[in-house]
């Protein structure tokens, strides 16, 4: 491994084990934890090349060209953006573990071209403080622009690295800067109440955050979604935009439409298995053993449920999205609880 590559490896999982988890319920989940407790690790299938991006630099990150002036950003684990403008630059969002690697991305971009350094804007992709924890670090002088809900959920978290978006939207805004259009849209609740797609139609490039982690299986417990069926639903949003280059805040590369179309199969394998697995698994032997104990039965009835569902999807997808066997399990019983819940799937009426 090369010093550059192992400096990448080590900043990811830095952030990663700085990350917290959902408990799954999956007993490969509580198998890991134990097996963690004694000292010994467990193995997981090896990373897919094709889901890697470009090793980091001494700093700790690389910003390459997405097309013309737009640029990304990453860390290996987290991703930002920004726009180069004849006024200033454009920042999509500001995540912590990238920090002041931002502008200095930025200082290396404007030199090299000969543009402005000084970032006039910087728009909220969702309040979550993983994505706009650097945020201050850009000063008052900004500005901030993000939906309303995003400002209303920022001032109920008080968090002053976090600053107030000025500019706030309902459903639709064109940020036009120094000659750029950058277009911005809500379609609904996703992976939070205020998560917003970004449009940018001179760059073919759309950035949605948090929803497809393009070569990789969604973090524990679907991305944390805070809305299963709208998360389920924006893919197929997100593809009704003409765009051929994707960036989803996270991992280390850049996502294409095909990297949208097999993150949209593997969630709906998983909802075919899963649809199955409400029918397939018979839960009396659960009931029977564990008697007046209901939250063992229930417990270990749905850890069976989710084997059923997720195994097969598990050993379809190693090989072809990272990570499909550390968090599969999680993600299928977020969506298992779902389908139950949301969409009324499996209830049964007592006669």
């Amino acid at each position: 491994m090369s010093s550059t590559n192992r400096r990448s490896f080590l900043a990811r999982s830095a952030v990663l084990a700085a990350v917290p988890t959902v408990a799954a319920l999956a007993d490969g989940a509580l198998a890991g934890q134990a097996s963690a407790a004694t000292g010994t690790l467990p193995d997981y299938a090896p990373i897919p090349p094709s889901a890697l991006g470009p090793a980091v630099n001494s700093q700790g990150y690389y910003v390459g060209r997405v097309r013309r002036n737009l640029y990304w950003v990453t860390d290996g684990t987290y991703q930002a953006a920004f726009l180069t403008t004849r006024e200033g630059v454009v920042l999509f969002d500001a995540p912590p573990t990238i920090g002041h690697n931002l502008q200095r991305a930025i200082d290396e971009i404007a030199a090299a071209n000969g543009v402005s350094n000084r970032v006039t804007h910087i728009v909220y992709s969702h309040h979550h403080a993983d994505h706009l924890g650097a945020s201050s670090l850009f000063g008052r002088h900004v500005t901030r622009i993000g939906h309303a809900e995003n400002r209303r959920l920022l001032a109920r978290d008080n968090d002053p690295t976090r600053p107030l978006p000025d500019v706030t939207f309902e459903n639709r805004y064109s940020l036009r800067v120094g000659g750029e259009r950058v277009d911005l849209a809500w379609h609904g609740t996703n992976h939070s109440p205020d998560n917003i797609y970004i449009h940018l139609p001179d760059h073919d490039t759309l950035m949605l955050v948090d929803v497809n982690l393009p070569g990789w299986v969604p973090f524990d417990s679907f991305n944390l979604n805070e809305d299963v069926p709208g998360s389920m639903a924006a893919p197929a949003k997100a593809m009704t935009y003409p765009w051929k280059h994707f960036i989803g805040g996270h991992m280390g590369r850049l996502g294409t439409r095909q990297d949208m179309v097999v993150y949209q199969q593997y969630v709906n394998d998983i909802v075919d298995n899963v649809k199955k697995a409400l029918t397939a698994v018979d839960p009396t032997p659960y009931f029977a053993k564990y008697g007046d104990n209901s939250w063992a039965a229930v417990k270990e009835y749905q850890a069976a449920q989710v084997a059923y569902a997720a195994d097969p999807v598990i050993k379809k997808y190693t090989g072809v999205l990272a990570a499909a066997d550390v968090y599969t399990a999680s993600t299928t019983f977020i969506i298992l609880e779902s389908l139950r819940l949301d969409l009324g799937q499996g209830s049964q009426v007592h006669a």
